[in-house]
């Protein structure tokens, strides 16, 4: 077969599984958020649909399909309509760059990512940012008080935690010298966790900042500002219903899954063994390839469940708390790890 024609067959089947299984993980992380936060709050959470509830999110999908599709007056349509698909493609572009597994190939093609770039962590960076467009466009295009101050909140967020959360990167760039995901990886894995990012790197403080950062960037408590039911109503998403709704919804917990897959990559050693060369390799070829994609997927739920742990725990900030925070604390924070990260390595270089 024409190689060409295999890199494509290939690459058209790599989307499709990666979005089938990428949509599939958001519908089962907001199950998995109302379980945990209802056994944190003392209750069982949704059990009656499905063994253990597992069948909710399907009839939460068939709910929001069939609800009516409602169109307030006074909006502007086009700007009304095209803000959720602005904050949903957003999303799921950015797991086009996300290796996932290790190294394998078939015919030439890499099988555990879509796309393997030498500027990886810029592309999510800039495709994250620019998901915010979507909630400004549906606070302004609603021609609602309430919805029109949650974007502005959202934008402002945005722009003071973005500074922050790109300068707490610096620290893991140097120390890979690449913005390639699979070289920041590599670095990582020699040792384990004792070479993870997080610990081996010194970078506890960056990933600090990042967590902080991340949690501001995705719009969830305590920095759920946007939204905040008990002041806006509904925030940016109040005039939206049914499946428009819906992919407010799915962005944004498409965003976590996101930031934890980042966060697996740049502090945790992505795919790789926290027991590094310390443990033999064993099994055949399926399972050495199978192997780091369950090492990544476990990293990447510990992450989520920390973020909703969070989320069960901590009040709401106030604004001016918000602001502050982000500029006054984790803005200088971001800056004298850079610096000392940079003596540390022109040491020890």
């Amino acid at each position: 077969m024409n190689p060409l024609l295999t890199f494509l067959l290939l690459s058209i089947l790599k989307v499709a599984v990666v979005l089938v299984i990428f949509l599939t993980a958001v519908a089962y992380t907001v199950l998995l958020e109302r379980k945990v936060v209802g056994r944190i709050q003392n209750r069982w959470g949704p059990s009656r649909v499905g063994p253990f509830g597992l069948f909710q999110p399907l009839a939460d999908g068939i709910k929001l399909f069939l609800k009516e599709d409602l169109m307030p007056t006074g909006v502007d349509r086009f700007l009304y309509l095209l803000a959720p698909m602005i904050a949903l493609v957003a999303a799921l572009l950015s797991i086009a760059v996300v290796p996932f597994g290790g190294g394998q190939t078939y015919k030439g093609v890499e099988i555990f990512d879509i796309a393997d770039l030498n500027i990886g962590l810029l592309i999510i960076l800039g495709i994250t940012s620019i998901g915010v467009y979507g909630i400004a466009l549906a606070g302004w295009s609603s021609n609602n008080k309430y919805s029109l101050l949650g974007s502005l909140r959202a934008t402002a967020q945005v722009i003071s935690y973005e500074l922050a959360l790109g300068l707490s990167l610096v620290g893991v760039v140097m120390r890979a010298g690449s913005l390639r995901l699979r070289d920041i990886v590599a670095v990582q894995s020699v040792h384990g966790m004792a070479s993870w990012n997080v610990f081996g790197g010194f970078q506890f403080v960056a990933f600090f900042i990042y967590l902080m950062a991340a949690y501001a960037e995705t719009n969830r408590a305590p920095f759920d500002l946007p939204e905040a039911e008990t002041e806006l109503t509904g925030g940016y998403h109040t005039e939206y219903s049914s499946m428009k709704f819906a992919m407010f919804f799915m962005a944004e917990y498409g965003n976590m899954i996101i930031v934890a897959c980042v966060a697996t990559l740049l502090f945790f050693g992505g795919a790789t063994s926290p027991f590094g060369h310390l443990i033999p390799a064993f099994g055949g070829a399926i399972v050495q390839a199978i192997l780091p994609v369950l090492w990544f997927v476990a990293k990447v739920l510990a992450f989520l469940f920390l973020y909703i742990w969070v989320r069960g725990t901590l009040p709401r900030f106030r604004y001016d708390q918000l602001m502050g925070f982000g500029w006054k604390f984790l803005l200088p924070l971001a800056i004298a790890n850079i610096i000392v990260t940079s003596l540390v390595l022109a040491i020890h270089g």
